[in-house]
């Protein structure tokens, strides 16, 4: 049976986009860079919504991408994609699924699956409604010291609480937290 995890970079607030999607903040260093290298090309199948979805297609296939991190791109651009749109009409990132409908049944159905992980990144519309229908089994958050004010959090709509246990944290030389989150709810 597959897990669903989430990574997502976090500001002190609690946002994972400002103000009209903002995400000049979202910094990373060479350390943590060189942990991605390393699990990039771990063959998890990636989950995303349109807007998230258009922004990763926008930018991993292309030349500077392939030359600024190519471990990264490789491994983005290799992996099986999943994204969830009902406006969307095609997808045309290299190994990418459209799925218009039934986002729940869908995941469920993935869930139950022998096969690799799915991964959500960004996207927080779609985990919100996972993580309320409790299909998300951990969260990895990246916590960027910065505090934004208002934007737009990960679990907007969500209509009750969801504990979560930390399994894990990594503080960065440039202030950035790593927390390792597995659900307390015993999702399905």
């Amino acid at each position: 049976m597959r897990k669903l995890g989430v990574f997502n970079l976090v500001s002190l607030d609690g946002y994972i986009a400002g103000p009209g999607g903002d995400i000049s903040w979202h910094r990373v260093d060479e350390e943590f860079q060189a942990d991605a290298e390393q699990v990039s090309n771990a063959g998890n199948t990636l989950l995303f919504g349109r807007v998230t979805y258009e922004l990763m297609a926008g930018y991993w296939p292309t030349p500077a991408a392939l030359q600024d991190d190519p471990v990264v791109a490789q491994g983005m651009n290799s992996a099986p994609k999943i994204v969830f749109s009902r406006t969307l009409e095609k997808a045309d990132w290299a190994n990418t699924r459209l799925v218009k409908d039934n986002l729940l049944d869908e995941v469920h159905r993935l869930k139950q699956q022998s096969a690799t992980d799915l991964v959500i990144l960004g996207s927080g519309s779609i985990v919100a409604q996972l993580a309320d229908a409790g299909l998300i089994d951990s969260y990895q958050m990246l916590l960027v010291p910065v505090v934004l004010g208002q934007g737009k959090t990960m679990f907007e709509g969500v209509s009750g609480r969801i504990a979560l246990k930390l399994t894990d944290s990594r503080v960065f030389k440039n202030g950035n937290v790593l927390l390792n989150y597995v659900a307390e709810n015993g999702t399905t």
